[in-house]
Order: C-alpha cells, then structure tokens, then sequence
C-alpha cells in the first residue's frame, strides 16, 4: 500500500502509483482516506499522473 511503502528509486514512484491505481479503476475496488492521500501526495510530482 502506498501509505506504507514506496519503491526505495524515487525514480520508480510514478509507475508504482500507476501500477497500484490500474486495477482499482478496472475492478472498481475502493480505497480508504489514508490511501488516497498517499496516491494524491505521490502523483504531485508525476509528469502526468492519468492513468487511462
């Protein structure tokens, strides 16, 4: 989870994010108040953080 780790490469973030959100969107899964906060923190630094 997100709120609890990260990839040590700062580099690999916004895959992870990426990676982390896509099947939430295909499956419909939620997340809590703490998850999305971390997701929100974590894409303002991506370049474009949309995942299609």
């Amino acid at each position: 989870m997100p709120a609890q780790w990260m990839p040590p490469a700062a580099a690999a973030h916004c895959r992870y994010i990426t990676e982390w959100i896509a099947p939430k969107l295909r499956w419909n899964l939620t997340a809590d108040e703490t998850e999305v906060a971390a997701l929100r923190e974590a894409t303002a630094g991506c370049p474009d953080p949309r995942v299609t």
